[in-house]
């Protein structure tokens, strides 16, 4: 207790400092927080050196933001996104996926490293996406509705790559593995909204007096729904986000978001300093500097200009199209997680695994600086971009 009390302070004491730095020169905070991580993990400092423990706590904090996520949509606005974004998530990804292959491929990765970096390249950043998003824009306009469609449709193709990573492991395909998680999602889907309708909604009418019960049972239900999604061959993530979905048109929904912010806050805290601390710094210097930069830089150039192109062919503005572009030029969280699975299932080799992460690093820290110079954020550098 007395070593994770210590850890604590050294993050948040730590995150204070930088933090303080990072507004007062008009920085993200993301990019802070992976910097603090870097300064005081492993290769670092070494004041923090059990990073897995932080990386697990810190994933909480995705979970609580998919389930708020989820509460700010309604079911049937969703649905009309997801139709719309289908096509322009499904070619995007598929370009990504061939730049970052051809890129590992060459610089003289094996085949299957090449692969596992072409998955990873696919999908970009749900919560840096969300945490620059101002919330008025998120909730009430057209931007938000576009990102949180292409970022979901993202979320499952990444189920998919998990489960083919998990099947190479094997050795074999597990048919009924398959079959389970693609009834997974319609059937958690109805289960969700049947408890929502039969149980929740008499819950909250009956004790809505009561804010602390409320606070639980939202709780609870986001995570349970976050662990049935993860038992059954979707993810975590997927759970949470259904959870959000299945009561947001419940009268509820705007008390539980407000309430859950400031934990969601705290765990996302924790997971961008994961993601710096555990990053192995001396290899980099050593052996994946120029690949990683290199991927970076194409990725950073390509994903504004494919994501503008596409959404521009479904009728989208100019504006529009360029600013979700350069919102969602980074890769995602899902891509760490892709190349930590591949790496422990002995897929790919150090080396693959730390471009991976490099990439994530090189392009969040980019994005982040990019997306606050140009666009309306909370900290937007411009003081009329800046929007909560």
């Amino acid at each position: 207790m007395i070593n994770f009390i210590e850890i604590l302070f050294f993050i948040f004491i730590g995150a204070a400092i930088t933090s303080t730095l990072a507004l007062v020169t008009r920085q993200s905070l993301i990019v802070s927080y992976i910097f603090l991580g870097v300064l005081l993990g492993p290769w670092g400092f070494n004041e923090v050196s059990d990073v897995h423990i932080i990386e697990a706590i810190g994933d909480v904090g995705i979970v609580f933001l998919l389930f708020l996520l989820g509460l700010s949509l309604h079911p049937q606005k969703l649905l009309i996104m997801l139709r719309k974004v289908s096509l322009v998530s499904l070619f995007s990804s598929l370009a990504f996926f061939a730049l970052g292959y051809f890129v590992a491929k060459g610089y003289g990765y094996i085949n299957s490293e090449c692969l596992v970096v072409g998955a990873a390249m696919m999908f970009s950043s749900t919560i840096i996406g969300l945490k620059l998003m101002p919330s008025s824009v998120l909730y009430h306009q057209h931007m938000g509705d576009l990102m949180v469609g292409v970022l979901l449709f993202q979320d499952l193709l990444a189920i998919v790559v998990l489960l083919v990573l998990n099947a190479v492991h094997v050795g074999s395909v597990v048919w009924t593995d398959w079959l389970v998680s693609l009834l997974a999602l319609p059937g958690l889907l109805m289960f969700a909204f049947l408890v929502e309708r039969y149980l929740l909604q008499l819950l909250f009418a009956k004790f809505d007096r009561v804010q602390e019960y409320l606070f639980q049972l939202s709780i609870a239900w986001c995570l349970g729904l976050a662990f049935m999604g993860e038992y059954f061959g979707l993810t975590v993530e997927v759970g949470a986000f259904i959870a959000g979905i299945a009561i947001a048109a419940s009268p509820i929904a705007l008390f539980i978001s407000e309430r859950l912010k400031p934990i969601r806050d705290f765990f996302l805290i924790l997971f961008f300093f994961s993601v710096g601390a555990s990053f192995d710094l001396d290899f980099f210097w050593a052996n994946t500097l120029f690949p990683a930069l290199i991927l970076a830089l194409v990725l950073l150039v390509a994903k504004p200009a494919i994501f503008g192109l596409l959404l521009q062919g479904v009728s989208e503005t100019k504006q529009v199209a360029w600013e979700l572009g350069g919102r969602l030029g980074q890769i995602s969280e899902f891509s760490l997680l892709i190349a930590h699975l591949a790496g422990a299932y002995a897929i790919i080799g150090l080396s693959a695994l730390n471009l991976i992460q490099a990439t994530a690093i090189i392009t969040f820290v980019v994005s982040s600086y990019l997306t606050v110079l140009r666009y309306p954020t909370p900290f937007a550098l411009s003081g009329h971009l800046r929007k909560d």
